[in-house]
Order: structure tokens, then C-alpha cells, then sequence
């Protein structure tokens, strides 16, 4: 089992940043492929991002979202940059079931974060 604990979500303007934390216990993380994903109000569960074999964006995020880890502290980060209203969400890390290399559907990762709340105010 792999413990993921989320943090650095918080309330920002339109046009502001954030840096999303995501630490990692009981599992090789440098052999894990690490994703974001997030849920608005209402709507279901959508990939963001994911950083593994290789790395990948959902369009509406790419130039302004940035994936990148620490393997050293077990640790995954996403920067977010130019926020804007349609990124409010809570933002759940997430750790990959093995045998998929490029996985993008939420039911390919098997342990999950209780979540940050990210919000951007126009």
C-alpha cells in the first residue's frame, strides 16, 4: 500500500500560481508512475497530468502546467501557472497499477490522496 499526502492548494486570483505537493510512503517511488488528476464541483474525476515512462498534459493545460518530481524525497510536484476559474478543483495525486506505461484513465491508478483544494477567483 502507498500513502499519498497532498499539499499547497489554496486560493489564488486569475493569472496566479501555485505549486502542488504530493509526498509518497510504502512503495518504490522511482518505479511508480505518478499522475494529477482533478474534480470540479459537479463534474467527474479528469487526468491532468502524469510523469513516468514519459510525460503528458491534458490540452487545456499545456505551456501553463508543469509535472516534475523528486525521487529522492518521494515526492511529486505540479506547478501551475496562469490560473484561471475553470482550473477551481480539488487536486488528488495518484499512484499507477503496474503493467500500463502510459496510463490516463482514473480506474489505471490504484492508491490516491485525500486531495488539495485549489481555487481561482476571477
Amino acid at each position: 500500500q502507498v500513502q499519498l499526502v497532498e499539499s499547497g492548494g489554496g486560493l489564488v486570483q486569475a493569472g496566479g500560481s501555485l505549486r502542488l505537493s504530493c509526498v509518497a510512503s510504502g512503495r518504490t517511488f522511482s518505479k511508480t508512475i505518478m499522475a494529477w488528476f482533478r474534480q470540479a464541483p459537479g463534474k467527474e474525476r479528469e487526468f491532468v497530468a502524469r510523469s513516468g515512462v514519459d510525460t503528458s498534459y491534458r490540452g487545456s493545460v499545456i505551456d501553463r502546467f508543469t509535472i516534475s518530481r523528486d525521487n529522492a524525497k518521494n515526492t511529486l510536484y505540479l506547478q501551475m501557472n496562469s490560473l484561471s476559474p475553470e482550473d477551481t478543483a480539488i487536486y488528488y495525486c495518484a499512484a499507477g497499477r503496474p503493467g500500463k506505461l502510459y496510463p490516463v484513465s482514473l480506474l489505471d491508478y490504484q492508491d490516491w490522496g485525500q486531495g488539495t483544494q485549489v481555487t481561482v477567483s476571477s
